[in-house]
């Protein structure tokens, strides 16, 4: 069965409230939005919340006030919704990713059911430019800042599991206020993880890392030119804390890293991970394990690349030539589901 989805494409500059309100506004009746007030507590430590958000990043607090207003919710409630702080057990999400010196290329597999739809440009007063697909619409799940660092999120586990700030969230708080991998390793040491999480970074210096993070403890793994990540940890000092069963993990990696003996150039390495027969690429769907899109960067001359799943659309663009006030001109990507298991 075949089934089409679109991603809208959201542009906004300036203040960071109004840049919240522009998201509640533009969210308003949106199906989503229903799931996560479904799926998110009712209410959360508003104290301990902001205490975090002003240690890291506190334009976000302004962020999520125009969110509130822009969605005519209270700002209670639209603290526990979107703020990513203090969640209960989302579903387990999937995902690969490469880093060299030259590009960062990824594919991230989850359900359309958890999936905000929005590809989101965001220009602030009071932090870097991002350019990334949002999730809890505060939150990245990758993307790329005006400084060229850019990075993605990998599930490991629920191990630890504690109240913290969900990966999500924690990539937006990195991308607004981090110039470079060295900046973002740092501050992923500090922020309270709530579960396991690989993230994968690169910046336009060519420094790689992938850092392996859980509540307890956070390792670095890294390498000059090539690196590969998926959803378990591979430092020793914490390979305890992967789900029992990580062969499919293991396997994607695997053929990952094989293709670094081919030196694939940034096109040929994006056509690799949006193919759909590439094993990189999953139509499961309902079992929370399919492609929803492939996003690429180039650290070089700052060129942005992405599509959704099955899709010949694909959106390119450079941001240094938005952050000039070249605005983009598509406003919504669309992408094919085709369910293996109907």
């Amino acid at each position: 069965m075949y089934e089409l989805y679109q991603v809208n494409i959201l542009q906004s500059r300036g203040s960071a409230f109004n840049i919240g309100y522009y998201m509640g506004q533009k969210l308003k009746n949106k199906t989503i939005i229903g799931v996560y007030k479904e799926k998110m507590k009712p209410a959360i430590d508003i104290q301990q919340m902001e205490s975090v958000f002003s240690a890291f990043a506190p334009h976000l607090i302004e962020e999520l006030k125009g969110i509130s207003e822009g969605l005519e919710i209270s700002y209670k409630e639209a603290a526990a919704i979107f703020s990513g702080y203090d969640i209960p057990k989302m579903d387990a999400m999937g995902c690969s990713a490469t880093i060299t010196n030259d590009y960062y290329v990824r594919n991230y597999d989850f359900t359309p059911l958890l999936y905000d739809h929005i590809f989101s440009l965001v220009d602030s007063e009071v932090a870097y430019a991002t350019a990334g697909f949002t999730q809890q619409v505060l939150g990245r799940l990758d993307g790329v800042n005006s400084e060229g660092l850019v990075m993605g999120l990998h599930f490991v586990s629920f191990k630890e599991f504690q109240t913290g700030i969900s990966a999500w969230t924690a990539i937006r708080m990195v991308l607004d206020t981090c110039s470079d991998t060295d900046e973002a390793v740092k501050m992923l040491k500090e922020i309270p993880h709530a579960a396991c999480y690989n993230f994968s970074i690169g910046d336009r210096s060519g420094n790689i890392a992938v850092v392996e993070a859980s509540p307890m403890q956070v390792v670095v793994r890294e390498n000059v030119s090539y690196l590969t990540c998926v959803n378990h940890f591979q430092q020793p000092e914490i390979h305890k804390k992967n789900r029992e069963h990580i062969g499919f993990s293991q396997k994607r990696d695997a053929f990952m890293q094989d293709l670094k003996y081919q030196n694939l150039s940034i096109n040929k390495m994006f056509q690799r991970f949006k193919d759909t027969q590439s094993p990189l690429f999953f139509k499961n769907y309902d079992e929370l394990f399919g492609t929803l899109h492939t996003f690429a960067y180039s650290f070089s001359d700052s060129q942005v690349t992405t599509c959704l799943a099955q899709s010949n659309q694909v959106l390119s663009f450079r941001l240094s030539d938005w952050l000039k006030g070249e605005e983009l001109l598509l406003s919504q990507m669309s992408g094919t589901i085709e369910r293996e298991n109907v």
